[in-house]
């Protein structure tokens, strides 16, 4: 799949065009060993401008260019651009056993680790090359090789100038950030589609974060592989993305295959695709959801680089992450803009516009580059997050309480109201349990009828009670996680305690839910 940085277009916009002269000034009067970072949006044409600027230090400088890559489909479509811009370069990869020093080729572009191996050999001798420019570069596998150009100009580009590895920051490898045009800027100049961003409520507690900072996939396989979780994953498909072309990103490999099975069993079409997937299956799935209109593809993180379709409208993150440059690289795959094509679909199941804030809001990238340690640590926790989640029934749900006329419960005003009266707490709970209870019964005709509509009330039990517990303070999971099981069982047995007595005074002036029965 090729980029759609601008195939085989030669001309540039004016905003990429004004941060190559800027570039060009920065390296003005550099020393050789001058490092540069370049920070520009996934869409913004990163390949576009740097393939310009290897084309014009050629032939100011009458030195040779390297650029590094991190992955063979990268360097293909790098070494493709290049060539359309006049670079005559090849592809150093593991068949190139050797390089005569006097080749006819002004540009390399490089696998990092092919690359590495060649000069530990002592085969290849780069010391004429005079600017070596690192795609992706906040990837850490690039600074192996920094030791062998000590002599020549750096280029870093990346979308998100924040290092994958928080024990290597970026500002110890780079002397300077160049901030290119921001996302809204290129929604607004009509570069990048805008994205319309939906986002669901979603309990993260039990997912555990590993060494790398981000969350496990074990956790994240365990949580995003429940029925309540797939169920949200289609409902949110369902009424925001029907017909869409579809990218589904996950972090785990057995809940994209859950997600597979789910979507299939409801007749939509879909497919899955990981990093086992043969190349040639690969292939055969990449040109099936080109060409199907309506295709759904669910991933794990293997096409959040390195592959452009123009044509996807939706984007679900169907996971959570604390990586910045994951999030930016998961939805910078929908904003592609075509003709016709000036919005795309963003829905967020793992609460990270709530960390991170939306895909198109100001960035201060100086001060992530500068600061990355800080930045991390003030990345909003799940449980600060959580503290501001607000359940609110879905229309459909509320539709099978239409009798009903308040279906709300302040936790925290009762709970203000039980410690005022010197009440004991559990007594919120029991008020709360009642109200559902006479929900339920007034909205059926049957017992039977009204502990099925009990059932609809999960996330509303869920939600009160974990409202309730962090008033009490210092309450562990397990409570909690029985506190809602307990919930559950008393709100079955109250309705059935309680069904005919109020049926039986349906028609009383007072209201039945007021008296003690």
């Amino acid at each position: 799949m090729e980029r759609d940085d601008a195939e085989d277009r030669k001309e540039l916009y004016h905003y990429q065009q004004e941060d190559i002269d800027a570039i060009f000034e920065k390296f003005e009067g550099k020393p050789g060993n001058y490092h540069l970072l370049y920070q520009l949006p996934t869409g913004g044409g990163k390949t576009v401008i740097f393939s310009e600027i290897a084309r014009r230090f050629i032939e100011k400088y009458d030195r040779k260019v390297l650029v590094l890559t991190h992955r063979i489909e990268l360097s293909k479509q790098t070494s493709q651009m290049l060539k359309s811009f006049g670079v005559k370069n090849t592809i150093i990869d593991s068949a190139v056993k050797d390089l005569p020093y006097d080749n006819d080729y002004s540009c390399y572009v490089a696998m990092v680790e092919t690359l590495n191996n060649r000069l530990k050999d002592k085969k290849f001798h780069m010391d004429y090359v005079g600017l070596v420019i690192v795609d992706e570069a906040h990837y850490n596998s690039f600074r192996k090789l920094f030791t062998y150009f000590k002599d020549s100009l750096f280029l870093g580009v990346t979308a998100t100038p924040l290092s994958s590895n928080i024990d290597l920051p970026m500002y110890e490898t780079y002397n300077e950030l160049i901030v290119g045009e921001p996302i809204q800027s290129l929604i607004n100049k009509s570069y990048l589609a805008k994205a319309v961003m939906y986002g669901y409520d979603v309990e993260l507690t039990s997912l555990k974060l590993g060494i790398n900072g981000d969350y496990t996939v074990s956790s994240s396989d365990e949580l995003y592989s429940r029925s309540s979780m797939q169920d949200l994953l289609l409902q949110s498909y369902d009424s925001r993305a029907k017909g869409k072309k579809t990218l589904i990103f996950n972090n785990g490999i057995n809940t994209s295959l859950y997600v597979y099975e789910t979507f299939k069993a409801a007749g939509l079409p879909i497919k899955h695709l990981d990093n086992r997937t043969p190349d040639i299956e690969r292939k055969k799935i990449l040109s099936w959801f080109h060409k199907t209109p309506d295709a759904i593809l669910t991933s794990v993180s293997i096409l959040t680089t390195g592959f452009d379709e123009p044509t996807v409208e939706a984007i679900i993150l169907n996971r959570a992450t604390r990586s910045l440059t994951l999030y930016f690289q998961m939805i910078g795959r929908g904003s592609r803009k075509l003709p016709g094509k000036d919005i795309f679909t963003v829905i967020d199941l793992g609460n990270n516009a709530q960390r991170f804030g939306l895909w198109s809001d100001p960035i201060d990238w100086q001060y992530i580059f500068k600061n990355p340690e800080q930045f991390l640590e003030n990345i909003r926790t799940d449980a600060e997050i959580e503290s501001y989640h607000v359940y609110a029934m879905t229309d459909e749900i509320r539709a099978k309480f239409e009798k009903t006329i308040d279906v709300s419960f302040d936790v925290e005003e009762e709970f203000r109201k039980a410690m005022e009266e010197k009440h004991k707490p559990k007594t919120v709970i029991e008020h709360s349990i009642r109200q559902h209870a006479f929900m339920c019964i007034e909205n059926a005709d049957t017992i039977s009828e009204a502990r099925k509509l009990a059932k609809l009330l999960d996330g509303d039990i869920e939600y009160r009670v974990k409202k309730y517990s962090k008033l009490l303070s210092k309450t562990t999971k397990n409570y909690r996680e029985w506190l809602i099981e307990d919930y559950k069982n008393r709100l079955t047995v109250m309705i059935g305690r309680i069904f005919h007595k109020y049926k039986e005074g349906e028609d009383d002036e007072e209201p039945i839910a007021l008296k003690k029965l």
